[in-house]
């Protein structure tokens, strides 16, 4: 299975990660990030957007698509998985604020980034989900502290 110049499966996954990180804002208005470190900050940041605009958009990439069939059910399996992994968790999260389960929140996104990445052979998005994972557990780890 090959993609053009836009993937919408992974806009789909991006729209579903994105979808409880907007409830969580609106329901906890004017929350501060904790974290004081610029260079983890905009590690995380550049990571994250890096990561959504490539999940849409094969930038730099010759041949866009799955080397197997295999490879393509692992990636509609694995990040289905993780999806409902991450949307569990965030639920039991937004009810009670639990920081024993912050790094799951951090690291189920950078897990499907580097998924799809893996699965798609779209290592620039590998690249920068290894960035973001760095960025957002460090961050993570320093708000809920």
């Amino acid at each position: 299975m090959q993609f053009g110049w836009i993937n919408l499966f992974g806009a789909g996954i991006v729209i579903l990660m994105l979808v409880p990180n907007i409830l969580y804002a609106i329901r906890h208005k004017g929350e501060q990030n904790r974290c004081t470190n610029r260079a983890m900050n905009l590690l995380e940041q550049v990571g994250r957007y890096a990561c959504i605009l490539l999940m849409w958009f094969p930038l730099l990439v010759w041949e866009f698509g799955f080397a197997s069939v295999a490879a393509m059910l692992l990636y509609f399996a694995g990040n289905g998985a993780l999806l409902a992994a991450y949307w569990i968790v965030f639920a039991i999260y937004g009810k009670k604020k639990n920081t024993g389960l912050a790094p799951a929140l951090a690291i189920l996104p950078a897990c499907i980034f580097l998924l799809s990445g893996l699965l798609l052979r779209h290592w620039l998005l590998v690249g920068f989900a290894c960035l973001f994972a760095v960025g957002h557990l460090y961050v993570t780890q320093k708000n809920n502290g």
